[in-house]
């Protein structure tokens, strides 16, 4: 019995040793302590937001943000990542040298800027949300045989943004904030004649036909300069009037694209053509061999350009014989035979055709130009140069048309410059949010520049206080449970020392020996009655 009480002592001492050992702590008691030091966390809170703030004041005022406009590009080509012209797109061209001199100089500033100012300009695309997501479904696109039309259709996936972010940077320039607003909403100003004068009229054309001096030539030469100054005229007036669905009339000069033509096949055939005439019938030249050497010349050139244009005529007809059409099948009801069949002619088709058919237009001008220098070469061969007075004459002839063609080129380019301002490029580039450098935003920049600083302080400070509390409350939840675990203890030791469960053999054990027990004492009891008994007969037996 002694060997059992000891085994059950020792599990009840072990079993407290590990109840004294667990680690618990109360959702409730955390949350009294976070209520306990909310204030002082509210004031930490407070002088994190003064502090960031004051952080991010200090850092705006010495690294100044960068300025922010929005503009945007609508026409044909440009959501395919092409310019007006069809070559491929540079947004960079918005910070073009060019176009930040205009603007220094519009402002009257100094150019050392210029560099600087260019460096600290940058791009950002604007992707609209539908065009993003249908670039990353790369995965649903192909299928599990991975063919080409799958990867065609990723390629066609691709975007090209009309929207741009234009920043402009300008810690590396001497500029203010002020002046840097003025030169950077000035550029992208700019930035819209330079679009016009890039991808509008063709200054460049005026500028050839103008600024040839016609005195430098011989009469017959001078002819030909003007000749072809007006054919290109010509055709370019005649392309701007092919482009123009909308019979487009100037405000400026009150001529449409047609008028223009006219005017210039007036001059040529009228103006042109009476000098040439002129210097034809009259034998006018300066230089008589010279002039006749020139004629030489034209017609061995003509002759070369003449056959080449022949055999391009004799190619392109082959290969439209040799064009297979797309062909159109039509069935029947299968009944009768009503199934038909037809031939639609493709794009590259319709381009074979137009090309021969230039083609041919310029043969048809190329021998008429042949028979006009040898006409030409004959009449100076057979006839003598003409007199001094016919010579003053044609040069004030050629003078006069020289005006009226330099008149020409500069309504040409009003009309067209109005065209490409009002319709072709109207909304071509346009700036929709300039840039702005208010209290405002320099606020709003203070307020942004102290949000990652201040996340980062309030997340610690809370951090801290969470784990105050928690600790707090861990050592309180732990101390009552020791003292309840104690006296609890204590209790069950007086209530009961020995707290065990007994088997059926135990209590037969525990039965027998109280059994034992009860006879000794019945024994004893027996034997003390009988010494009682003796000691009383022997006290009689003395008396």
């Amino acid at each position: 019995m002694a060997k059992k009480d000891d085994r059950n002592l020792n599990i009840t001492i072990k079993n407290q040793e590990e109840k004294e050992n667990e680690v618990v702590v109360s959702i409730s008691t955390v949350l009294k302590k976070l209520r306990k030091y909310v204030l002082i966390w509210l004031v930490v809170a407070v002088l994190f937001v003064v502090f960031s703030l004051g952080y991010a004041t200090i850092t705006t005022h010495v690294s100044k943000p960068s300025l922010v406009a929005l503009i945007s590009f609508s026409y044909d080509g440009i959501e395919k990542g092409l310019d007006p012209n069809g070559r491929k797109f540079e947004v960079t061209s918005v910070k073009s040298p060019a176009v930040i001199e205009a603007a220094l100089d519009e402002l009257g500033m100094d150019m050392t800027n210029l560099e600087p100012i260019r460096q600290g300009i940058a791009f950002e695309g604007i992707k609209p949300k539908n065009a993003v997501d249908r670039i990353t479904l790369y995965d649903k696109v192909l299928d599990t045989n991975g063919n080409v039309s799958a990867v065609e259709k990723i390629l066609e996936t691709s975007y090209f943004p009309t929207q741009y972010k234009v920043f402009f940077n300008y810690n590396e320039t001497s500029l203010s904030d002020s002046e840097a607003v003025e030169v950077f909403n000035m550029m992208l100003d700019k930035y819209q004649n330079y679009f016009y004068e890039t991808y509008g009229y063709n200054e460049s054309l005026g500028s050839a036909v103008t600024t040839i001096n016609y005195a430098d030539y011989d009469y017959s030469e001078a002819v030909d300069v003007f000749d072809n100054s007006l054919t290109t005229l010509e055709k370019y007036v005649r392309q701007l009037s092919k482009e123009d669905t909308t019979r487009f009339r100037s405000a400026e000069t009150g001529y449409t694209f047609d008028d223009l033509y006219e005017s210039i096949k007036t001059v040529e055939s009228i103006d042109l053509d009476k000098i040439s005439s002129y210097v034809t019938v009259n034998n006018l030249t300066k230089d008589k061999d010279e002039a006749l050497a020139y004629y030489e010349y034209r017609i061995k050139a003509l002759n070369r350009s003449k056959a080449q244009y022949e055999e391009e005529i004799a190619s392109y007809d082959a290969s439209i014989a040799a064009y297979q059409k797309d062909q159109i099948i039509v069935f029947g009801n299968g009944t009768d035979n009503t199934n038909t069949e037809s031939t639609l002619a493709s794009e590259q088709y319709d381009k074979m055709i137009q090309a021969k058919n230039d083609i041919a237009t310029s043969l048809a001008q190329t021998k008429q130009s042949i028979n006009y220098y040898k006409e030409r070469q004959e009449s100076l061969k057979n006839n003598p140069v003409g007199s001094s007075s016919k010579t003053e004459k044609v040069e004030a002839d050629l003078a006069s048309l020289n005006e009226k063609i330099t008149a020409l080129v500069d309504t040409v380019n009003k009309t067209s410059d109005d065209y490409y301002r009002n319709v072709t490029f109207k909304n071509a580039y346009s700036v929709l949010v300039p840039a702005t450098n208010t209290a405002t935003d320099r606020i709003s920049h203070i307020i942004e520049n102290a949000k990652q600083p201040l996340l980062i302080l309030e997340a610690l400070g809370f951090m801290v206080f969470f784990c105050v509390a928690f600790i707090e409350a861990l050592i309180a939840d732990n101390k009552k449970r020791k003292a309840l675990a104690r006296g609890a203890a204590v209790n069950d030791n007086d209530e009961t020392a020995e707290v065990e469960e007994t088997t059926p053999e135990e209590v037969v054990e525990v039965i027998a020996d109280e059994a034992e027990k009860t006879e000794d004492a019945a024994e004893d009891k027996g034997s003390s009655k009988n010494s009682s008994n003796n000691n009383g007969k022997n006290n009689k037996k003395k008396k």
